[in-house]
């Protein structure tokens, strides 16, 4: 198995699928725990996060962690991702044939790791993962099943730090989340 996680990371290291890869710095890979049953998946990787090749670091990284925290999670025992591994110039959003380029990865990811839930941060990750017409403000905390997997959606830490009102709002849906989590790996008909 740590064979096929070595090999993704090299073939994201050498991807040439779309644009952005001549602008990109280090493509960012998923980060955690390979065996986590939560994996978390947000939109494309930061400034910071190009610049030190690593999910969920800087400002909005520390807000993640202290709501995890909040809610008895550490980093160490998830699995954090993005639907594009390569920052989009100006913090843009992915255009839609980036997303496409790197939707092989994030499959993969998830076929590797194979996670009881999967947690949408944003908009643009739940319209992807969980439904194109997706609504982060009305839909936010609600729970939908497919191919075996949770999947919720809350606001991405970066919304978070432009509207801090939100931090309960989303501490809310994390503890829901770790719930979730427990009912689910401590089913016994697992």
């Amino acid at each position: 198995m740590k064979e096929a996680w070595e090999e993704i990371e090299q073939h994201v290291a050498g991807c040439t699928c779309c644009p952005l890869h001549a602008t990109r710095r280090r493509p960012v890979m998923g980060r955690g725990d390979h065996q986590a049953a939560l994996m978390l998946i947000a939109e494309a990787p930061g400034e910071q996060e190009d610049q030190q090749g690593t999910p969920f670091v800087g400002r909005s990284g520390e807000l993640l962690d202290r709501l995890l925290q909040d809610c008895g999670l550490r980093r160490e025992d998830i699995y954090m991702t993005n639907i594009i591994k390569c920052h989009p110039p100006g913090n843009r959003d992915p255009k839609e044939a980036e997303k496409k380029a790197c939707f092989p990865y994030l499959k993969y990811e998830t076929f590797l790791l194979k996670p009881k839930i999967i947690v949408c941060l944003g908009r643009i990750a739940a319209q992807r993962i969980i439904s194109p017409d997706f609504k982060i403000t009305r839909q936010h905390g609600t729970w939908t099943c497919r191919k075996n997997y949770a999947l919720t959606a809350t606001y991405h830490p970066s919304a978070v730090l432009r509207d801090p009102l939100k931090y309960e709002l989303v501490k809310e849906d994390f503890c829901e989340i770790v719930k979730k989590l427990n009912s689910l790996t401590n089913d016994p008909g697992d």
